[in-house]
């Protein structure tokens, strides 16, 4: 993975990132880290076992911390000092920022470095299990002296009491640190060490860098690549194929790393695809399409099928009539369960499971009606190369996210998939087929469910030998780290004090396999075959002979860099082509003139040879300038070179005037030209004499022009050069002229004196105006709130335009009449999204206020347009409510628009007027729902300013009548439905609509039930199967139809979410539609080639 500069972002959790904490205000967007892991080399190894640590750290009243930053208390492993750093406010984010810093970094010698491994945690107070954990590794320098996560968590999953982080406003974070001894690390060569290069990290592509080492080294698909057709024509960033061949050609024969930026550029990604970390298995599957279509009527089409395609049968087979119903699928890989499976056996064991379709679920067989059946999947047959993609991540109903499943999952160096008399095969299967794999490749998932760092550890000849490729770091491995230490689960921290009978510490190992790749034995000398040059297309070949000639010979320019100076020659007529286009308040832009690579050791007078041979104007008409840098960063020639300056060699000129010891020499070639436009003597400069430029305003045009240059004395009146101006600019020598100096007066900028009805005739009537204009002017892309990806229409305007001013010109454009009822909101330049909160009603006084993100400018604004104007708007609280009704199965939901000091009352008699009752005079309340309980009943008078609908639900309904009549016996208990979780049976799932029910006093479970029926519309065969519970903090005590279940609860009306009365049973609606990809992790957008 990539190092990462200091720099500031504001960034969705989504695109994990580390960097060094530095409060980021200036710089380019952080990229991964990289992991400075210690090669398994002679030269290169760990000294010994890494010492480890766990570190505490109890922060109290949190929320009442008013510094930026906090630091806890020093901590000692390995014989280094530590401590933590975080932000509790985020580093400007809205993130929680955490980071591991060496707490004596300041008073240690030049030069010193440590690497560690580190996780930092912050402890889940109510279920550990929820506990986030983010882990990674750093080689700690002076220049990086800490490191870590800038967005840990979200701010406002932290600070959020209910959900478990934050208890008695107090937050335990946790360190595990292991330091590790490394002998010269930036040294390492990958290519000399192994003979492989890795890939360099482009932000977050350590995910990408892992598969793609994975197919370079399946030799055959490499071989395809090759043969894929391209042409000379074709260019890399817009070609998949090509990009793709060049990136495996530079694999197989650059001596050092290389870049993948080629590729993600003919996938059509951009600079934020690049930072954002996906799914190993989707890119998987994404690239192979892609590159199946790529291949369709090509020489190697049908590649990516015969490959990685294999078969298998679905099948419904009757038990009691003869009736079997099958369907042939492909896969290109196969998902396997890690939860649950001791090993890769084990999921295929479950993957062929055959479920009973009996009772309620009987199958539906034609012209049988429903029957008993049996349902399962074989194989028809396996390809040659068997891709495994482990279920690692899975959806958690609990708490409605992702989770990572560490458990320990063993895989076999060889499988074999024709045990117990191909119990995994279908009758179809050709038996004469040995399905006996060895294993090629594990891809490495590091961390949790919000992000980490992805490697593999390939066999690419199938030898004996492992290699680990780890972004740009390729090193020998042996098989124990390949295999063994990449199956997960816990692991033991060794004792400190060994002859004390204290229980080790177990720790879990968020380091393990995420996806195998397996070869056929059968089929291998085949696969890993023979890749040479004659499979490259000569194109090919030469096209990339030419690009690595052109990196030798810039490393050889670079490697000689010492022995040349750079000169840089501005002339007349460069000022004449970039003022007015480019250039306003300057003379020249020095990257934008003609340049020369001269030694150091030619004189100057040979290096006005070199320029005479290719200006064509004779050395002795030549007079050079050196630039002056101003204060204001601007350049003017300050003094011409003297007879004894050009007795100097270049390079001792060059040491002599550049006190910068820039590599570069500016200089002003000073020519004047006769009518004819050949080269005339030049005029002698006296020491009164000063050099001035001049540009030439016209209104008219909206046009400034470089017109020439002259010498004036110092003493001299501007009227004395009226007449030389009126000639430069093609005026009659009547036209009044007026002159402004620019900056410090060594530039003039002049026009024709403006007529009475200049300033109505013209936008910018005089040069002061033109010029402020043209500082401030800005284009700014407008898109819509509603689709922030895609630019609607821009409009050129002015940074010092007013609020009111910006939304006048959008509402004009848009045909508003009201520009009062736009809606604007700033862009995150880290994220490429809009901001969470949109800009106020002259919250902001200019354009470049509402442009600034932090230290960098956008020029990007959304809109929206709204229905009433903006500030009654603001007045007004806006909240989400789900609205059920008292007797119909009905849900509707509600935006209510009200002012803020409104009670909740206010919204439920707002609500009645948009709802049907079941009777006039019924009585509504406002519950807050969250993960299908209640938390909340909201009092009427309450006010709605501090209601937040964000997280939690908002829910409306009629107060049943039976609890307005409560007697001093009867409870108003919380009723959850739940079922239990499929792999772990003490785990309870709540779901659906939670309500409250009054019990009485002496009411028994049957008469319960019977309520809860008629309330609830169940038929009788379903709710035969219900059980009923009395669930105290997630365990469940089950009722007996005669027991009485107000002597369960207690006397609390309704505070005690966390004990009701259980309603267990299936939960048959549908499921929300990200549960489809259960592998795929939270924060991730769909992976996307779009060439």
């Amino acid at each position: 993975m990539a190092t990462s500069p200091p720099a500031e972002q504001q960034q969705q959790e989504e695109d994990e990132v580390l960097v060094p904490h530095q409060e980021l205000p200036n710089g380019t967007q952080p990229m991964e880290v990289v992991p400075a892991e210690p090669a398994a080399t002679v030269e290169n190894q760990q000294i010994e076992d890494p010492p480890i640590s766990r570190f505490t750290w109890t922060i109290e009243n949190l929320s009442r911390v008013s510094t930026k930053k906090l630091y806890s208390e020093v901590f000692v492993v390995g014989g280094y000092k530590w401590r933590i750093l975080i932000f509790p406010r985020g580093n400007n984010v809205e993130f929680l920022s955490m980071y591991l810093d060496v707490a004596d970094s300041g008073v240690l010698p030049y030069g010193w470095t440590r690497y560690a491994q580190f996780s930092l945690s912050v402890v889940n107070q109510i279920h550990n299990k929820f506990t986030i954990r983010k882990e990674t590794q750093h080689q700690f320098s002076g220049r990086e002296s800490d490191w870590g996560f800038t967005s840990f968590m979200p701010l406002g999953e932290l600070y959020n009491p209910s959900r478990g982080y934050l208890v008695n406003d107090t937050c335990i974070v946790e360190a595990e640190v292991a330091v590790c001894k490394v002998v010269d690390y930036w040294s390492y060569d990958s290519k000399k060490e192994t003979g492989y290069v890795g890939l360099k990290n482009q932000g977050a592509t350590c995910y990408m860098n892992s598969l793609l080492q994975t197919l370079y080294h399946i030799p055959y698909f490499r071989k395809a690549v090759y043969h894929m057709p391209t042409t000379e024509n074709d260019m890399p960033s817009g070609s998949i194929p090509l990009a793709l061949q060049s990136l495996f050609y530079k694999l197989q024969y650059n001596d050092s790393s290389v870049s993948t930026k080629e590729l993600t550029k003919s996938f059509g990604w951009d600079m934020h695809d690049s930072f954002m970390q996906h799914d190993v298995q989707e890119l998987n599957r994404v690239l192979s399409e892609k590159l199946e279509d790529k291949m369709k009527g090509t020489v190697v089409e049908g590649t990516i099928q015969q490959l990685f395609e294999g078969h298998h049968m679905n099948y419904i087979e009757c038990i009691n009539v003869d009736f079997k119903s099958t369907r042939k699928e492909s896969f290109y890989d196969l998902q396997l369960d890690v939860k649950g499976c001791q090993d890769v056996y084990a999921s295929f064991d479950k993957y062929v499971e055959v479920e009973r379709l009996e009772g309620d679920n009987k199958y539906h067989a034609e012209q049988h009606g429903l029957q008993d059946a049996k349902k399962g999947v074989l194989f028809i047959d396996f390809p040659p190369v068997l891709q495994l993609q482990l279920k690692r991540f899975e959806y958690d109903f609990m708490r409605d996210t992702m989770v990572k499943i560490n458990d320990r999952y063993e895989f076999p160096l060889q499988l074999d998939l024709d045990r117990d008399n191909g119990k995994y095969l279908s009758p179809d299967a050709d038996r004469n087929v040995r399905n006996l794999y060895t294993l090629h490749s594990v891809l490495v998932h590091s961390g949790g469910v919000h992000g980490g760092h992805y490697y593999a550890f390939i066999r690419p000849t199938l030898s004996d030998q492992w290699f680990k490729f780890d972004d740009e770091r390729v090193t020998k491995e042996d098989a124990k780290k390949a295999l063994e230490e990449q199956y997960g689960g816990e692991e033991e921290l060794p004792q400190t004090n060994p002859g004390l009978n204290n229980t080790p510490f177990k720790f879990t190992k968020y380091s393990n396999a995420y996806m195998l790749v397996y070869i056929r034995e059968s089929d291998k000398d085949k696969i890993i075959c023979n890749v040479d040059e004659k499979d490259i297309a000569e194109h090919l070949r030469i096209r990339l002979e030419k690009d690595r000639e052109e990196k030798e010979r810039r490393k050889k320019e670079k490697a000689e860099a010492h022995l040349y100076t750079i000169i840089k020659v501005a002339r007349d007529d460069d000022l004449k082509a970039q003022i007015g286009k480019d250039i306003y308040f300057d003379l020249v832009d020095h990257d934008k003139v003609p340049s020369f690579r001269i030694q150091k050791q030619m004189t100057f007078t040979q290096f006005k040879e070199e320029v005479a041979k290719e200006f064509g104007i004779p050395t002795q008409f030549q007079r050079f300038w050196l630039w002056a840098k101003r204060q204001n960063h601007t350049y003017r020639p300050n003094r011409p070179l003297s007879p004894q300056d050009e007795a100097h060699t270049v390079g001792q000129l060059k040491e002599q005037v550049n006190k910068a010891h820039n590599a570069e020499l500016k200089l002003f070639l000073e020519v004047e030209l006769g009518l004819d436009l050949k080269p005339l003597p030049l005029p002698e400069k006296t020491r009164e004499d000063i050099f001035l430029f001049f540009k030439l305003y016209d209104p008219e045009k909206e046009e400034l022009r470089y017109v020439g240059r002259l010498f004036v004395k110092a003493s001299g009146r501007p009227l004395d050069i009226l007449p030389k101006l009126r000639m430069l600019a093609g005026f009659s020598q009547d036209d009044d002229i007026e002159l402004y100096e620019l900056e410090d007066g060594d530039i003039i900028c002049f026009q024709k004196s403006p007529k009475p009805d200049s300033a109505d005739r013209y936008r910018f009537p005089d040069v002061p105006s033109f010029l402020v204009y043209i500082r401030n002017r800005q284009v700014v892309h407008f898109r819509s709130l509603e689709k922030p990806k895609e630019d609607d229409f821009c409009l050129e305007m002015s940074k010092i335009f007013t609020y009111d001013e910006v939304v006048e010109k959008v509402a004009q454009k848009l045909g508003v009449d009201d520009p009062s009822k736009i809606r604007l909101t700033s862009h995150n330049c880290y994220s490429q999204q809009p901001k969470p909160q949109p800009i106020k009603y002259r919250g902001v006084e200019r354009l470049l206020d509402m442009l600034i993100h932090y230290n960098q400018t956008s020029d990007i604004l959304y809109y929206e347009v709204l229905d009433i104007p903006l500030p009654e708007l603001q007045a007004l609280k806006t909240l989400k409510v789900t609205y059920h009704h008292a007797t119909k199965d009905e849900v509707s939901v509600h935006s209510i628009r009200l002012p803020k000091n409104s009670t909740v009352g206010d919204v439920l008699n707002d609500i009645k007027s948009k709802v049907e009752l079941s009777h006039p005079n019924a009585e509504l309340r406002l519950l807050e729902v969250f993960y299908h309980k209640i938390y909340k009943v909201f009092a009427p008078s309450e006010k709605i300013e501090n209601i937040n609908d964000q997280y939690w639900t908002l829910r409306a309904e009629e107060v049943p009548e039976e609890e307005k009549n409560l007697g001093p016996f009867d409870r108003l208990i919380h009723v959850y439905h739940f079922t239990k979780d499929t792999q772990n049976q003490t785990q309870v799932q709540n779901f659906g609509e939670p309500f409250f029910m009054v019990i009485r006093e002496d009411e028994s479970l049957s008469s319960i039930k019977e309520r809860i029926q008629k309330k609830l519309k169940v038929p009788d065969e379903d709710f035969s199967k219900w059980k009923f519970a009395y669930i105290s903090l997630g365990r469940p005590d089950y009722f007996e139809d005669s027991d009485i279940v107000a002597t369960k609860f207690q006397r609390n009306m309704y505070g005690a979410w966390e004990q009701y009365l259980g309603l267990e049973h299936p939960d048959t609606a549908p499921r929300k539609a990200h549960t489809v990809n259960q592998n795929r992790h939270s924060f991730e957008r769909p992976v996307k080639i779009y060439n």
